[in-house]
């Protein structure tokens, strides 16, 4: 079997926690090792961004990332990639051409790409799978100003690709219910597969080794930590907000508590911060708490390890998440988890026994459980502990398999219309 797999806007091999690499990326690049590992063979299409990124690269075996010139060789709006759609899907084409190729399923990721995919089934005859990984339409209910609403372009997109995709993955309950109540998609094609995690490399490890390689204070300084791309969705101005609670309610925690934000542009890099970063570093110097708050930049995922392991307590106060990969990985290293219970996280998180889950916008809640967590050693061990055995259920061999369940119940299908026709 030869999986062509799209991601157009990001691509996999991208350094996360920049403005579109984030779980997804993890997504694409892990599943696709997966499925390498089992003999199937997967060609990545992505958008080059830099003029001297190579053709072709080896990602693993039996696993390619093609690069297709389209458009400004640089990151570009993901909004304006559609007037290059075109030229991606027709450099696509004439790439499957040169290598006499022929793909038996294609699996599209996000709405950009989900409409390259529309485009090169009628070339192709294969069927898509698509993935969306977020909602324009659940962005645009929780968006708090103009300039975080999605465009009514990418809605009536997606509408399309949930009406005429073969299959649609979800990856909860929740957001197949979410493409029904705010698209009318067809429930029967929708198929709910969770993401995965690398049980491997995302695993409990030595804080204190963790801490020194990371030139962290050690215990008993408290550490709490967030993975996240810096945009509003995000809700880092609600955890800024409660770690300045904290501080007002356990002040002997001055100088002995670090809240650390794993993403964006870490504190020598500024200039590089977008209008995010800028407006959460302007809350945390008002209130006094920027020596507290610290960005340490976006991190390789082989470093993220470091980062879980030295926390005391992992935090995700997002508006919204498809998903929530950062908790899932949070998890897989024995760590207990605060997050909201908008979106994925509720899917993932066990409230009370693997973690906490709050409503959004909550500072007071978050700080509430934030800091009885941090104070209670023994309850968060025991929620660290049964963190581990829930991610045990989450490997990518399971999702692989969910997958390629999906890939085979189409290409049965197609062979019957076939035989009948």
């Amino acid at each position: 079997m030869r999986i062509a797999t799209l991601s157009v806007h990001s691509s996999p091999l991208a350094r996360l926690g920049g403005k579109e690499a984030g779980g997804m990326n993890v997504y694409v690049r892990e599943l696709s090792r997966e499925f390498g590992r089992r003999g199937i063979l997967v060609d990545i299409f992505t958008r080059a961004q830099e003029r001297n990124a190579p053709a072709i690269i080896q990602v693993d075996r039996g696993v390619r990332l093609i690069h297709v010139r389209a458009g400004p060789a640089a990151p570009y709006d993901k909004n304006r990639l559609l007037d290059y759609l075109p030229e991606f899907v027709g450099r696509v084409r004439c790439f499957a051409d040169s290598e006499d190729l022929y793909y038996d399923v294609i699996h599209s990721h996000y709405w950009v790409s989900g409409e390259a995919a529309l485009a090169l089934r009628r070339s192709w005859g294969a069927p898509v799978v698509h993935m969306f990984h977020t909602l324009g339409a659940m962005k645009n209910q929780v968006a708090r100003g103009a300039e975080e609403q999605e465009t009514k372009q990418r809605v009536a997109i997606e509408r399309r690709i949930l009406r005429e995709a073969d299959a649609i993955v979800a990856a909860t309950p929740l957001d197949r219910a979410q493409m029904v109540w705010h698209y009318n998609a067809d429930v029967e094609k929708i198929r709910v597969v969770p993401a995965g995690v690398d049980l491997r490399r995302f695993q409990p490890r030595d804080p204190a080794a963790a801490r020194a390689a990371l030139a962290l204070p050690p215990a008993p300084h408290r550490v709490i930590l967030l993975v996240a791309r810096i945009e509003p969705l995000k809700g880092i101005d609600a955890l800024i907000e409660a770690t300045a609670l904290l501080l007002q309610r356990r002040p002997e925690w001055r100088g002995a508590l670090t809240t650390l934000i794993v993403g964006g542009g870490s504190e020598e890099e500024r200039a590089h911060w977008n209008t995010e970063q800028r407006r959460l570093d302007a809350i945390r110097q008002q209130l006094g708490i920027a020596d507290v708050v610290c960005f340490a930049g976006a991190q390789p995922q082989d470093r993220l390890p470091l980062y879980y392991a030295a926390a005391d307590v992992v935090t995700m106060p997002s508006h919204y998440e498809s998903f929530g990969m950062a908790a899932l990985e949070a998890l897989a290293c024995g760590k207990p988890v605060v997050a909201t219970n908008a979106g994925g996280p509720a899917f993932i998180v066990e409230d009370g026994v693997s973690g906490v889950l709050i409503p959004p916008g909550n500072a007071a809640m978050l700080a509430n459980h934030l800091e009885r967590l941090l104070h209670n050693d023994a309850e968060r061990t025991a929620m660290g502990a049964a963190a581990r055995e829930r991610a045990l259920r989450f490997s990518w061999e399971h999702v692989a398999c969910d997958i390629l369940g999906i890939y085979r119940d189409l290409l049965q299908q197609r062979s019957a219309r076939v035989r009948v026709g």
